[in-house]
């Protein structure tokens, strides 16, 4: 497979809104990987949610479309919107087709699925190729809402050949060497995945290799438990040091609480500030890691931050979150506190927010959750903080992104 041909005229327009230009439009490539003799009359057209919508509609219709599908996501979901209102306007028979976290969880949907001719929920490599084929053919299903088929790993068509030299060039390289997570977090919609699946390693590997071959250097892997299984990380970090340069870099999430003295042994021998630990601490309060399924060994997660500051040049980037259920701004400060004295190089403040079928939202009513109503959903007050405390807060993150963590 070659990267994807841009064409002229499409039947099918994969449509990706990024939130920024570097940023590559991952699971679209999945989609148009799998897709089979379909691909020589489909195009990839990635935009950012910086362009206008009339813009983007412009190009969109420029190249004839019968159907035109967009990757949904909380940071996007109001540029599609808009796009998909204009192309509805202008070109009411085109099908459009919605996919992504965003529209996923019924009957919990945003406006824009009211617009969508068909939904296609979960994973949607198998399910997306099928749809096109029946509208294609005249054989429009009834149903609007397509359950995604989750199928083996082994039986996808894997997407890494379809970056081409730009991405290469100037984009980051997202891969997966694992879908799923085990863990049940209920802030997060990894929670509703029943495990973390491997796809076969010697593979993945392969296609590492060629996409280094190809200058690729800039690696950041969505695994959301990177070091789940550690003989595959040792051996995924085995195979990147063996390709060390000056300008490879490394992105991984890992567990905080996970780090065996077989990988220690690994790490250490990275050079300072080619790798990035995406740790997500959250709370270091266990009644609030308790209420929300989170299981976390804060003793284990202490004792590794220290060691990778101590012993590693990797940077750390280090996650909490404010507006828990049950948790206040003062407790809020002892889990801050902690994580300060630790030393990671960034700690980013997350204010909580709500993604459509997140298991947190059973907690709603106790402790009176209340959301914005508009994306990104972020919580506006609980039963234990008040607005006002939460802006204060949401301001004090802002400033800590602008100031502590650049150094």
């Amino acid at each position: 497979m070659s990267p994807i041909v841009v064409l002229e005229t499409a039947d099918i327009i994969l449509t990706a809104l990024n939130a920024r230009y570097i940023h590559s439009a991952f699971g679209l490539r999945y989609l148009y990987a799998n897709l089979g003799e379909l691909q020589a009359v489909t195009s990839l057209d990635e935009f950012t949610i910086h362009h206008r919508p009339l813009d983007i509609v412009e190009k969109l219709l420029n190249k004839q479309p019968k159907i035109v599908a967009f990757s949904v996501y909380i940071w996007n979901v109001n540029e599609v919107m808009q796009s998909v209102s204009l192309l509805k306007q202008i070109s009411p028979q085109l099908v459009i087709v919605l996919g992504g976290p965003e529209v996923s969880h019924i009957p919990d949907q945003p406006d824009v699925v009211d617009l969508a001719d068909y939904v296609v929920m979960g994973a949607g490599e198998i399910s997306f190729r099928l749809l096109c084929e029946q509208i294609l053919q005249g054989r429009k299903p009834l149903n609007k809402i397509i359950q995604g088929d989750v199928v083996g790993l082994d039986k996808l068509t894997l997407p890494y050949d379809l970056y081409n030299q730009e991405d290469i060039e100037n984009r980051i390289i997202y891969v997966e060497a694992s879908r799923g997570c085990p863990f049940k977090c209920e802030f997060c919609l990894s929670s509703l995945d029943k495990t973390s699946k491997p796809f076969e390693l010697a593979a993945f590997l392969k296609e590492m290799d060629y996409l280094h071959q190809r200058g690729a250097r800039n690696f950041k892997f969505i695994d959301r438990t990177f070091n789940l299984k550690v003989a595959t990380s040792v051996t995924i970090l085995e195979f990147f040091l063996e390709r060390m340069s000056d300008d490879l870099y490394l992105h991984f999430e890992v567990i905080p609480d996970n780090l065996p003295d077989k990988l220690k042994q690994v790490l250490i021998r990275f050079p300072a500030e080619s790798l990035q630990f995406e740790i997500g601490v959250q709370t270091f309060d266990p009644e609030i890691q308790a209420l929300i399924s989170r299981r976390q060994d804060n003793k284990k997660t202490c004792e590794n931050l220290r060691w990778l500051r101590t012993h590693t040049g990797a940077h750390i980037h280090a996650d909490l979150i404010f507006g828990l259920p049950q948790d206040t701004l003062e407790n809020f400060a002892k889990s801050f506190d902690l994580l300060v004295s630790l030393k990671p190089q960034e700690i980013q403040m997350g204010i909580l927010k709500r993604l459509r079928g997140a298991p947190i939202n059973r907690h709603n009513d106790k402790y009176q959750l209340r959301y914005n109503p508009l994306p990104p959903y972020n919580i506006l007050s609980t039963r234990d903080i008040d607005f006002l405390t939460l802006q204060r807060v949401g301001r004090f993150a802002r400033y800590w992104d602008m100031i502590a963590n650049s150094g």
